[in-house]
């Protein structure tokens, strides 16, 4: 078959087996293969593909058809314009988190005095910290988590981009084990209903259970940060969370009642209030 009877079949088989985007998927998952960017397919839609190029595709598009996600195939994920290495391990990285980064580095570019010291809570794959420690290179960044699994793929993603030597990595349950005070706390922690993962997209059941269960509310998680802050967080400190639907206005509550001010909220390209940032103090 030529590539683009290949993009074409998969897409059709993709979508009979409900996979969404199905053509973005097969050409994803075919570019990979071939070693190739994904523009590049599009000038190559004659030629021929041999069986030993066809063959491991073949097992990747069978996965994926039974809902294993493609970054997880592919091994890897963009996010903020660079590569993270993705599995099992950790959330996989999400669009809706770079507006977290570009608001707190809005921020950070304005604020005097500068920030000194910023933690990334329940870290994951890393790349908050990465991304905090790339785009802001004075900044001294802990990255802190409770799954050594986690911590191990975050450490390689930073070997990776060349800044594990910046970052400090912890285990920890939330700031439990974090000494020190922070002008900067930052998390993508679980904020799933305990209710909801059942009916959650079969891809998102194949991340960590521990990095999406929130509690009954969805919220048990980031206000038991929340009130383990007082002691780690500097004068005038920020703290910087992403969020589910409906979330923000009653944490912005919760907040209010335990000496959070300036709270601003974010809603993503969906409309969703997806970031919440306060000042403590």
């Amino acid at each position: 078959m030529t590539v683009l009877e290949v993009l074409q079949n998969t897409a059709v088989y993709f979508a009979k087996k409900q996979v969404e985007h199905p053509r973005l998927n097969i050409e994803h998952l075919l570019a990979d293969a071939l070693g190739k960017k994904r523009i590049e397919l599009y000038l190559e839609f004659d030629r021929p593909l041999s069986d030993r190029e066809l063959e491991p595709l073949r097992e990747k598009v069978r996965r994926r058809a039974e809902g294993e996600p493609l970054q997880h195939l592919l091994g890897h994920w963009d996010f903020f314009g660079r590569t993270f290495k993705t599995d099992r391990r950790a959330l996989i990285p999400r669009s809706e988190t770079e507006l977290l980064v570009e608001e707190v580095l809005k921020r950070l570019a304005i604020r005097e005095p500068k920030a000194s010291r910023l933690v990334d809570v329940g870290t994951g794959s890393g790349i908050l910290a990465i991304t905090f420690a790339l785009e802001q290179p004075e900044l001294e960044v802990v990255a802190a988590d409770i799954s050594d699994d986690a911590l191990a793929l975050a450490h390689e993603n930073a070997e990776r981009l060349g800044v594990s030597q910046r970052i400090a990595f912890r285990r920890s349950d939330l700031l439990d084990q974090i000494d020190g005070s922070f002008d900067w706390i930052v998390a993508n922690l679980p904020y799933i209903p305990t209710a909801d993962i059942s009916g959650l997209q079969r891809e998102v059941r194949f991340d960590p259970p521990i990095a999406l269960d929130g509690g009954e509310d969805g919220l048990a998680i980031v206000k038991k940060l929340i009130e383990s802050i007082p002691g780690k967080i500097a004068s005038n400190g920020v703290v910087a969370l992403e969020l589910g639907q409906g979330q923000a206005q009653p944490l912005s509550n919760f907040l209010a009642r335990q000496n959070y001010r300036d709270v601003s909220i974010m809603k993503d390209y969906q409309g969703v209030e997806r970031v919440l940032i306060a000042r403590y103090g």
